[in-house]
């Protein structure tokens, strides 16, 4: 009962990776547990565009001037795109639930991953919308890089939760 919970606490933000390859087959099944990702009236309104060639993964590097560091050592990126006419302003929420799934996949295979926001932050979309040919008519909500980490973080401290942003009624 504890192990979601387990891998909560050890799914950290990896910034630095080693040079090992990520498996095709650790691709796929952080592809297929993003497929499964709840949406709005199951629209499924994303699509996720895998970036393994290094200059490109280079090139993600420069799409902010904060926060895109970790694509100088990623081994592999998943765009996460998606089609706002899909659903009724949902897009947005589906498409960070699907990056969270290929979040929380990664740390179970082992794998380091980042969130990088693309969606309207500096020239960001328009570098990503040129690098990965995505269509004008779709939005590009993030980058997740991915690798082996070359760092390691604590698990989270459980004592150490902000449990005062929990507000309940008493049962």
């Amino acid at each position: 009962m504890a192990e979601f919970r387990e891998l909560c606490q050890k799914r950290r933000s990896i910034r630095k990776f080693t040079d090992r390859e990520v498996e095709p087959e650790k691709i796929d099944y952080l592809l297929q547990c993003a497929l499964m990702a709840p949406s709005a009236k199951r629209t499924c309104p994303w699509e996720f565009i895998v970036v393994r060639d290094e200059a490109k993964l280079r090139q993600l590097e420069g799409c902010r001037t904060y926060g895109s560091g970790m694509f100088k050592t990623a081994k592999a990126a998943i765009i996460i795109v998606l089609d706002p006419t899909l659903s009724d302003n949902t897009w947005m929420a589906d498409g960070a639930i699907a990056a969270e799934h290929i979040l929380l996949a990664a740390a179970e295979q082992g794998l380091g991953a980042c969130w990088c926001h693309v969606h309207e932050r500096e020239g960001a979309p328009d570098l990503v919308r040129q690098l990965c040919g995505v269509p004008e008519d779709k939005q590009i909500l993030c980058a997740v890089a991915l690798g082996y980490p070359d760092e390691e973080r604590s698990p989270y401290d459980l004592a150490r939760l902000k449990y005062e942003k929990i507000h309940q009624e008493k049962y």
